[in-house]
């Protein structure tokens, strides 16, 4: 979160958003005009609202761990962005989060994309986020987005939600870890290290 960065003030001051900067709640994501691999998810957790650091929970340690980066790789380098499909923690559901809200992603997304020339990966995390910039149908199964990420390449690549909510699939599909997660360091590291 950068308070100095492009839109920060006009998605606080956006109607949209009224009820969370009224708690003085900041939008959570990060731009960079050199970040190269930027991560798409669903919408900050309680934990990353209140902190205001981005993927700042165990969902964030996993991730990193399939991308095979550090944390300092990941918070300082500059060459990670981060947006989600909507900027604020949601409030919890009967299972997980409430599901970020339509509209903002197609609203804003655009306008953070253009100050960010570079990037040359997106990961997806989730199926709110496959589904609009994979342009798929509401019926699209996330197990098969997953599984066939390949076609999605070189621009994105989809992967499942890092959550521990996930143990479930992760234990029943386990070729995402074996085949999915190696590709997926394979792009970043490929990335990450041209110079």
């Amino acid at each position: 979160m950068n308070p100095n960065s492009a839109y920060f003030k006009d998605i606080m001051d956006d109607p949209a958003n009224k009820i969370y900067t009224a708690q003085n709640w900041h939008p959570i994501y990060s731009i960079n005009p050199q970040a190269r691999i930027l991560i798409i998810g669903q919408a900050p957790g309680k934990r990353v609202q209140e902190t205001e650091i981005m993927w700042n929970d165990k969902s964030g340690d996993r991730l990193r761990n399939w991308m095979g980066i550090s944390r300092e790789i990941f918070y300082d380098s500059g060459e990670i962005a981060v947006i989600p499909m909507d900027f604020y923690y949601p409030g919890k559901a009967s299972s997980g989060d409430v599901p970020p809200r339509k509209g903002i992603a197609e609203k804003w997304h655009p306008k953070l994309l253009a100050t960010m020339p570079n990037i040359q990966l997106t990961i997806l995390i989730g199926a709110y986020s496959q589904k609009l910039y994979l342009n798929l149908p509401a019926s699209a199964k996330i197990t098969d987005i997953v599984k066939n990420y390949q076609k999605f390449l070189p621009n994105y690549f989809p992967i499942v939600h890092p959550s521990p909510r996930n143990n479930i699939w992760l234990s029943r599909n386990p070729w995402f870890e074996q085949a999915v997660v190696p590709e997926l360091q394979k792009q970043i590291s490929k990335i990450m290290d041209k110079n």
